[in-house]
């Protein structure tokens, strides 16, 4: 069944679109870092759409990616886990080497390693304040492989239908048979067939995958 009943849909505004949160790579779209509400809140057969927020100009309010969840790892899983090693950062390696998600795991002595990533310092050392907002409230990862992720073709959905605002940090949507966050993923799943699992277009500011990001201030170097 593409819906369950008793799940739901959790929507957010997407700040930044890299590539990095949510990675679309690899035959997997996943959710590693940033929105550790929501990793932690949201359970298999759930939803998950970002959408543009404000940063992303013309994309604002727009559908960047829509995810049902297959399943949750940890970390040290998802790392562990050999379905995922493409997903395992390279700086110096193609745009998605780059970009990839799979950063977290334990040393012998249990501490927390940040692989030189997009969320590390600008030198790849390990920046901590993206180590504890990545892994402090949740070490759950959301993986999907039933997904659609439009990045720079955004696509306009409904948001008004299912009460999105201006919402700081997530909407939760119940998807009875009749509600309109079911009517929204019906819609993007009928009309998008065709390109399930795909990566239909690149992220947004693929290009500038080299960057790193701070979110204590929210600078891009």
């Amino acid at each position: 069944m593409l819906i369950i009943p008793s799940s739901y849909l959790y929507t957010y505004a997407i700040t930044r679109d890299f590539g990095f949160a949510p990675n679309p790579f690899h035959g997997f779209c996943t959710l590693a870092t940033c929105k550790p509400r929501i990793r932690k809140a949201a359970n298999v057969n759930d939803w998950i759409m970002g959408v543009g927020g404000s940063s992303l100009g013309s994309r604002k309010g727009q559908c960047i990616f829509l995810m049902k969840v297959s399943e949750k790892l940890g970390f040290q899983n998802y790392w562990d886990d050999l379905r995922f090693s493409l997903k395992k950062p390279l700086r110096n390696g193609s745009l998605v080497q780059m970009v990839g998600d799979n950063l977290y795991h334990r040393d012998v002595d249990k501490n927390w390693v940040q692989e030189d990533s997009h969320h590390s310092n600008p030198d790849g050392s390990p920046n901590f304040i993206n180590l504890t907002r990545d892994t402090g409230c949740t070490d759950q990862v959301l993986i999907s492989n039933c997904f659609f992720y439009f990045g720079s073709q955004s696509v306009q959905v409904d948001l008004d239908s299912i009460g999105y605002k201006r919402i700081r940090d997530f909407k939760k949507t119940a998807l009875s048979e009749s509600s309109e966050g079911r009517k929204i993923i019906e819609t993007l799943c009928r009309e998008n067939r065709k390109n399930i699992n795909l990566v239909i277009a690149d992220p947004c500011q693929f290009m500038n995958s080299h960057q790193r990001v701070d979110q204590g201030t929210g600078k891009i170097t």
